[in-house]
């Protein structure tokens, strides 16, 4: 059977959400992050040497890296589910939004996330002045307009279709799940972007996804202060 890393608040949420839709049984290990660093426990570095969620053991199969771990499952076991059709155009789409999801979308995305602790970190009192200063700089300068930039350009993909790679919903959508669900959490996605507020409706309301969140539990993507 299955057995999924699961680290609580990661993108590992979504390979359970994708096992779900593909009806696949599972066991999940849990891991919790450390409460002050985030990070993960060293204990998930005697499954991958990374210790990075998510990591999935098939029999004698360990897979790492959210993108090969969606095209493993569903290559295994989606019997041509969850995705478009060899050859055609929504099959590039959906290896474009497969691979864009971590590659382009949530780098800046966690440099907001560490912009937006920096402020709220613990050094001297002197020094809170200028490390607010700095973090807000490089929010407003940077990190902020690519946010723009990339959210922009999801609301027009996604008013295409209403999917990511086509006219059905597919494992890119899963995928992509995690980056808008960020976004969303860290004020950086509003009624301004109706594509995108409804892209998310609509997978919250998939009875697969809410079966992975009682499945997971804690799933909370927002920034938490670092004391």
């Amino acid at each position: 059977m299955i057995v999924v890393h699961h680290l609580n608040n990661s993108r590992s949420q979504r390979v359970l959400w994708l096992l779900e839709e593909l009806g696949v049984p599972y066991e999940i290990v849990r891991y919790q992050r450390d409460p002050k660093t985030l990070l993960a426990p060293k204990e998930m570095r005697a499954i991958h040497p990374l210790g990075k969620s998510p990591i999935v053991v098939d029999g004698d199969v360990t897979v790492a890296e959210s993108g090969a771990v969606v095209e493993y499952l569903v290559s295994r076991y989606g019997q041509g589910r969850l995705k478009p059709a060899e050859g055609t155009p929504d099959a590039l789409r959906f290896s474009y939004f497969l691979h864009y999801a971590e590659g382009s979308a949530m780098p800046p995305l966690l440099l907001k996330l560490v912009f937006i602790r920096m402020e709220s970190a613990p050094v001297p009192f002197f020094a809170k002045p200028v490390a607010r200063m700095l973090a807000r700089g490089a929010q407003q300068s940077f990190i902020d307009p690519q946010l723009k930039l990339h959210l922009d350009y999801l609301e027009n993909e996604i008013g295409k279709t209403g999917w990511f790679a086509g006219n059905a919903f597919s494992a890119a959508d899963i995928q992509m799940s995690f980056p808008l669900e960020a976004a969303a959490s860290r004020g950086a996605l509003d009624a301004s972007r109706p594509g995108l507020q409804g892209f998310l409706e609509r997978i919250h309301a998939r009875p697969a996804y809410q079966a992975a969140l009682e499945r997971g539990g804690d799933y909370d993507l927002a920034p938490r202060p670092t004391r």
